[in-house]
C-alpha cells in the first residue's frame, strides 16, 4: 500500500489530533504566562484573599488592561479563578509563592530565562548537530554565561533547588549514614541536598563544593536555617579537585555531562574517599522505551549541554571505569532514583 493508498483519518479524529498539536505548539505561551504570574508575585499578592487587576497593576507598577488581561489568561491556564469583580489564586498558583514548601517559583522564572530560553530556540540544530547549542546561542557555555550573568546564575540554583525539594525529602529518609562524618555535595547549588541531610543527623558536617559565583548562595541558605557552623563553602572545581569525605552526594550533577567528564568527576570522588565512603548518584534513570518526563529532559540536556539521561546499565559502566561499584538503587519519585556506589 503506497501512502496515497492509506485510508484518510475519521474527521473528528483529525479535528481532535489538530487541537492536542495546537496545544503543544502554542505551549510556549503558556511557559511566559506563567514566568509573567511569577515575576509579578501574583502568589503573594493573592495570599490573604481576591485581588482586583486594578490593584495588582498598582503594587507592580504595571498597566491596568494589560495586568487584567494577564490575568485573565492565567485563569485559561488554571492558576486563578474569577471571584466577584477581581481574581483568586488556585492551588497551582501557590507553589509559584516564594515560601511554599514546594515552590517552582524560581524554575518558572529560571526556565524561562536568556540562558534556557534562547538555547532551546535552536533544538532542531542540537539534534542535526547532536550538541549543545549554547554556544551558538549565547555565545559560551551555559555555566560560563551564568558566571557573566551571576543573577541568572543565582535564580538557576534556586531553580535546581525548586527541582530537587520533594526529592531530596525522600532521599534523606532512605539515605543511610551511619559511620559518616563529613558529606560533600559536589556541585551541590544552594546546598539544599546536604543542609536538609545535617537538619536530620546533628552529627554530621557538610562541604558544598560549587564554583566561585554559586558560594556564596549555598552559604546564604546555610545561615538561613542556622547551619552555617556546620556547613562549609569551597570555591572550586569538580574536574580539578574533590575534598575528602565519608559520602559524597552528586544530585544532578552526571546529567550535565558527557561520559568522559561524568568518570573524572567520579574519579576524583573515588581517590578522595576516606575508608568506607560511598558516592550517591540522585538522577533520573531513564527506561529504553521510555514515554515518561524523563525522554523530555534528556532532550533538555542534548540542548543545553551536550548530555544526557541515562539508562541503569549506563550508570553502571561509568561507575566501573572510575573504580566504583554500584551496591543499591532506590526508587525516588518517579523518574528519580538514588543510585549509590562504593569504591572497588
Amino acid at each position: 500500500m503506497t501512502v496515497d493508498e492509506h485510508p484518510s483519518p475519521e474527521p473528528d479524529a483529525t479535528l481532535e489530533a489538530h487541537g492536542a498539536v495546537m496545544q503543544m505548539v502554542s505551549g510556549f505561551w503558556v511557559s511566559q504566562i506563567v514566568r509573567t504570574a511569577a515575576d509579578f508575585s501574583l502568589a503573594e499578592h493573592l495570599r490573604d484573599g481576591p485581588r482586583t487587576a486594578e490593584e495588582i497593576a498598582s503594587r507592580e507598577s504595571a498597566d491596568v488592561s494589560a495586568t487584567f488581561r494577564l490575568m485573565r489568561a492565567c485563569v485559561s491556564v488554571g492558576l486563578l479563578a474569577f471571584e466577584g469583580e477581581g481574581f483568586a489564586g488556585t492551588p497551582l498558583l501557590a507553589v509559584l509563592h516564594r515560601d511554599s514548601p514546594m515552590s517552582v517559583k524560581s524554575f518558572a522564572l529560571a526556565q524561562t530565562a536568556p540562558g534556557h530560553w534562547l538555547t532551546w530556540g535552536r533544538t532542531s540544530d542540537a539534534i542535526r548537530q547532536g550538541r549543545s547549542q549554547s554556544t551558538e546561542a549565547l555565545g559560551k557555555s551555559i555555566f560560563d554565561y551564568f558566571a557573566e550573568h551571576p543573577q541568572e546564575g543565582a535564580l538557576f540554583s534556586a531553580a535546581m533547588t525548586d527541582l530537587s525539594t520533594p526529592v531530596i525529602l525522600e532521599a534523606v529518609k532512605e539515605l543511610d549514614v551511619t559511620g559518616a562524618k563529613t558529606v560533600v555535595d559536589v556541585g551541590g547549588a544552594n546546598g539544599a541536598f546536604v543542609l536538609e541531610l545535617l537538619a536530620a543527623h546533628p552529627h554530621l558536617e557538610g562541604v558544598v563544593l560549587e564554583l566561585p559565583h554559586a558560594v556564596p548562595g549555598a552559604e546564604a541558605e546555610a545561615k538561613n536555617r542556622g547551619l552555617e557552623d556546620r556547613l562549609e563553602g569551597v570555591a572550586g572545581d569538580f574536574f580539578e579537585l574533590v575534598p575528602e569525605g565519608d559520602l559524597y552526594l552528586l544530585k544532578y550533577i552526571l546529567h550535565d555531562w558527557d561520559d568522559e567528564s561524568c568518570v573524572r568527576i567520579l574519579r576524583l570522588c573515588r581517590q578522595a574517599m576516606r575508608p568506607g565512603a560511598r558516592v550517591t548518584v540522585v538522577d533520573m534513570v531513564i527506561a529504553e522505551q521510555d514515554g515518561g518526563f524523563a525522554p523530555l529532559m534528556d532532550i533538555a540536556m542534548l540542548t543545553m549541554l551536550s548530555s544526557r539521561e541515562r539508562t541503569a546499565a549506563e550508570f553502571d559502566s561509568l561507575f566501573e571505569q572510575a573504580g566504583l561499584r554500584r551496591v543499591r538503587t532506590t526508587e525516588l519519585q518517579a523518574p528519580y532514583s538514588m543510585i549509590e556506589a562504593v569504591a572497588v
